[in-house]
């Protein structure tokens, strides 16, 4: 009988902690709100962007301090695609943006609302022009380039079709 309560109970652990390593794979869901520390929120419009002037010598909003508690984070985001590298089947390095056009049309969001992702193995070119997810794991890592101040890269291991429902 004790040994078979003892099973029982081995059972038991096995699965709990099986669930729980299943859990913890999972990659945290991001909106584009989450990559701004509470203390910046208040200065962000209902869109969900800072005020940019149009006609300043910087137009990049420098309102974009990182959450440095998301660092090392395996986590899913939406967005759109800026391509950086790549070839006529891949892109392997590219800006996440949250809307379409960001850094290209207009001023470039805050750096908190700019991902570099970073593909190894390549991401598909047909799935650039739509909303995306991209899944991978986040790094509070500041970066200087010709299209914006940076304050996150992902190192990209899924991208996947948005879906909202």
């Amino acid at each position: 009988m004790k040994k078979r309560i003892t099973l029982g109970l081995i059972a038991l652990l096995c699965g709990l902690l099986s669930s729980l390593a299943w859990a913890s794979s999972e990659p945290l869901t991001l909106d584009w709100i989450d990559l701004v520390p509470e203390h910046e929120r208040a200065q962000f419009d209902s869109r969900g962007m800072p005020e940019i002037s149009h006609d300043s010598e910087n137009p990049q909003s420098l309102v974009g301090s990182v959450r440095p508690e998301l660092n090392n984070s395996q986590v899913k985001i939406p967005g759109f695609v800026i391509p950086l590298e790549g070839d006529d089947k891949v892109v392997t390095e590219f800006l996440l943006v949250p809307f379409l056009g960001a850094c290209i049309h207009v001023p470039p969001p805050p750096p908190n609302q700019i991902v570099y992702v970073k593909f190894a193995g390549g991401a598909p070119i047909q799935q650039l022009w739509d909303v995306v997810y991209v899944e991978g794991t986040l790094k509070t890592e500041h970066v200087s380039h010709d299209l914006a101040e940076v304050g996150y890269v992902l190192q990209g291991t899924e991208l996947t079709d948005y879906d909202d429902g």
